[in-house]
């Protein structure tokens, strides 16, 4: 079998797709370098802008939709979105769309940053096509913060509740001027015990933020200037594990003579929740497990394949884990994992799991030629309630001898 480049750029491609949808910490996309003096030309402004922030998994998702303004008597075509020096680094899952038109797919987005140290980075979003003088465009952005929920307190008692703290701007920053603008969080819960209340009211007059069950408004507010921030943390309960996998290793190997698709993955997690105060407790833990109440600890993952999946496995450092249940028929494919221990805060654990499934889904033939493409997805699993970030991710294709 011999890989054709067409086959090779369909498997750059859903790589990078599914990077996007898996908020990876270190985008696959590509970057240019900026000259120190560079500012983003003031040939935009931001008519109106709404951004939501959903702090219901263990990173934000921050989802900013935006109408745009072209104000240079040129079309524009470059939009730049700013970001603070080392924070993009920690930026995943990277999506920019029309608003009105998100049937046409993902907009090209790179990062740049400039030669020389800088406090500010940037991605630049490509528009579809040029923005004509005084014409507007809505665009939809969205992307995950990864690593940027820090535990308050640092250290709490095995059953006590879990809460995290996060920082951010109360204006979205922009590197273009903003007529209107707000903030609106989503939280898990309603218990929110410390959050930031701005001296000044908002632009209706009200206090700032306003605050409505588990969802929270940062203004409205006017006029704001490029680069404008205003620095506000919300402190909440999460009583649920800060899964963070710092390595993720991904084989898949394809045995063409066989008919079969061999996928093992090897994992290096971390629970990023608050460390223990006091050692941990056996007895307690057992306790807990009668009525099950919240906890931050990672007590198991849920890996849902591919219908058809078969002959799983699941090994550590120590050997093989038995601790783990497989389901499967004609509907699903579910491999549930136990470690052989609790993951609280600080806690590490690598394993490796592992299984087949035949080939023919995954690979098909061109019509012309003796080539084949190979579509397989970039990240299964595990898939958490309170999400899993990765820090980095590597992706091996193992293809038969000769291909």
């Amino acid at each position: 079998m011999r890989a054709s480049p067409f086959a090779l750029a369909c498997l750059s491609l859903l790589s990078s797709v599914c990077t996007a949808d898996l908020n990876l910490t270190t985008p696959l996309v590509s970057r240019q370098i900026l000259p120190s003096n560079f500012k983003p030309p003031q040939v935009f402004r931001n008519v109106n802008l709404v951004r939501t922030v959903n702090l219901e998994k263990g990173y934000p998702r921050e989802t900013v939709n935006v109408v745009i303004e072209n104000v240079d008597s040129k079309p524009q075509s470059e939009y730049y979105l700013p970001f603070e020096q080392g924070s993009i680094a920690r930026v995943g899952g990277f999506e920019a769309r029309d608003k009105k038109n998100p049937e046409k797919g993902l907009l090209e987005a790179e990062i740049v940053e400039y030669g020389t140290y800088s406090p500010t980075e940037f991605y630049k979003i490509h528009l579809p096509e040029p923005l004509a003088p005084s014409a507007q465009q809505t665009l939809n952005i969205a992307y995950s913060v990864l690593s940027a929920l820090v535990p308050l307190p640092a250290q709490t008692n095995q059953l006590d509740k879990q809460y995290v703290s996060h920082a951010f701007s109360a204006y979205t920053p922009s590197a273009y001027t903003t007529l209107k603008q707000k903030t609106k969080l989503k939280f898990p819960t309603t218990d929110i015990p410390d959050y930031t209340v701005l001296p000044a009211a908002n632009a209706d007059g009200k206090e700032d933020p306003q605050r409505q069950g588990t969802l929270f408004t940062y203004g409205p507010y006017g006029e704001v200037p490029a680069g404008a921030a205003e620095t506000v943390a919300v402190r909440y309960e999460f009583t649920k594990p800060l899964i963070h996998a710092s390595r993720l290793e991904r084989d898949i190997e394809v045995s063409h003579w066989g008919g079969n698709l061999a996928t093992e993955e090897r994992y290096w997690l971390v629970n990023r929740a608050a460390a223990l105060k006091n050692h941990f407790s056996r007895v307690a833990y057992q306790q807990s497990a009668y009525y099950n109440p919240p906890t931050s600890a990672l007590k198991e993952l849920r890996f849902p394949l591919q219908v058809g999946s078969l002959n799983p496995y699941f090994t550590d450092d120590i050997g093989n884990v038995s601790t783990s249940r497989w389901r499967s028929n004609a509907r699903e494919a579910t491999l549930e994992l136990k470690p052989r221990y609790p993951l609280f805060g600080g806690w590490k654990y690598s394993f490796r799991v592992g299984w087949d499934a035949e080939l023919a889904p995954f690979l098909r033939k061109l019509k012309q030629g003796d080539a084949y493409v190979l579509r397989v997805p970039f990240l299964e699993g595990p898939k958490q309630a309170e999400g899993v970030e990765y820090e980095r991710v590597e992706l091996r294709v193992v293809l038969p001898e000769g291909a």
